[in-house]
């Protein structure tokens, strides 16, 4: 293999951004949550410190006053379940026009009979989770110029109606940024990814404690994760993680780090360091599909903008589906639900280019549901 450098343009902007931020570590306090609080319904006085240039996070991404316990990223309203599903093929490119009676939807294995099929395009609501410890991150590092690159990166395609928060992660995650369509605010927060402080990558903790808090969020949201994949000293375990990424309902996209270098020092690495890495990469496939997301795994920078393109039209472009579930009881138990596309006669639908040629295609949507409990 022949020797890979880093691009001394891209070093030179990366430091010089990180020479622009405060030296020192985020601040260690999280906060209560991520969104930003609601004023009093008797204070008709504004809050001294709040900027009023701040754009206004609108009324559909707030949490209801009504408690329906752990309901997943697509709505549940009373007996209606609408359900955001992405078809893509095998370069994650999204399928569209496909026909709404091609669609089927299992519920504990039982079909569902679907009410509406449309397509929607909106808005996202996206988490910027980032590991930044030094554990792998050390400044100047190669996994630290990385992190910062994917971080800027993908920051620079959002749209400007579209609202993202900034948490960076390493013994405990930091809210950095709230979520807000101000872009300004967003590179502040990025601008303090400078010297990492705790060699802890407490990864599991992170990716649930934020996905608890857009749990109530309504409208199309996600979680962008940037990790090594490896946890280092979470509370929670493997089981305990996936089972609460599950009832939180939010999609989880993940872009592992550190692949240029796990190519080049296979060579030197024992056996453990391998299976450490194999063993993050399982778990960050298994988190994205069990919560409708995707994970990536780049080795090369020039695959970011692609990267990039595939995550935009997954949360943008959706096929929503809506059905009254067959199972009306309000019992707070886990329904599993499976998506599938068949033809006339139910057998799997072969879908082709525009060419004639068949397409291998993927069926992302969320892996079940947490259904509500009746009031006592």
């Amino acid at each position: 293999m022949r020797p890979v450098k880093v691009s001394l343009l891209c070093a030179a902007a990366l430091i010089a951004i990180a020479g622009l931020a405060a030296q020192q570590g985020p601040v260690k306090d999280p906060g209560n949550t991520v969104a930003r609080p609601k004023k009093p319904a008797n204070d008709t006085t504004g809050t001294p410190d709040e900027d009023p240039n701040l754009s206004k996070i609108p009324s559909q991404y707030k949490k209801e006053k009504q408690d329906l316990g752990n309901v997943p990223n697509f709505k549940l309203d009373v007996d209606v379940v609408t359900l955001d599903v992405s078809v893509v093929d095998n370069k994650g490119q999204f399928i569209p026009g496909i026909p709404a009676g091609n669609f089927r939807v299992l519920e504990d294995n039982v079909p569902q009979q679907l009410s509406k099929v449309t397509m929607g395009e909106a808005p996202m609501t996206l988490a910027l989770v980032i590991e930044f410890s030094n554990h792998f991150q050390q400044m100047y590092s190669w996994a630290w110029f990385q992190t910062l690159d994917l971080a800027w990166g993908f920051a620079s395609t959002l749209k400007p109606e579209d609202y993202c928060a900034v948490i960076a992660f390493d013994i405990k995650p930091e809210i950095l940024s709230d979520f807000t369509t101000n872009r300004q605010q967003t590179q502040e927060a990025l601008h303090r990814l400078t010297i990492p402080a705790w060699r802890e990558a407490n990864l599991f903790d992170a990716i649930t404690d934020t996905a608890d808090r857009m749990s109530g969020i309504e409208g199309r949201k996600a979680m962008l994760v940037i990790t090594s994949g490896v946890d280092t000293f979470s509370k929670l375990t493997y089981d305990q993680t996936r089972k609460k990424l599950q009832e939180a309902g939010v999609p989880v996209y993940f872009i592992s780090l550190m692949g240029m270098q796990r190519q080049l020092a296979d060579a030197y690495m024992g056996p453990m360091q391998r299976m450490t890495f194999l063993q993050a990469d399982n778990e960050l496939k298994t988190f994205s599909r069990e919560t409708g997301g995707a994970a990536y795994f780049p080795t090369f920078e020039g695959e970011y903008p692609q990267m990039f393109q595939n995550i935009h039209q997954a949360l943008r472009n959706q096929y929503v589906l809506t059905y009254s579930p067959s199972n009306k009881s309000h019992d707070g138990t886990f329904r599993k639900l499976k998506v599938e596309l068949v033809d006339k006669e139910g057998r799997p639908l072969p879908v082709k280019d525009e060419k004639g040629k068949p397409i291998k295609y993927q069926i992302i949507a969320k892996a079940g549901y947490k259904a509500p409990r009746a009031v006592e």
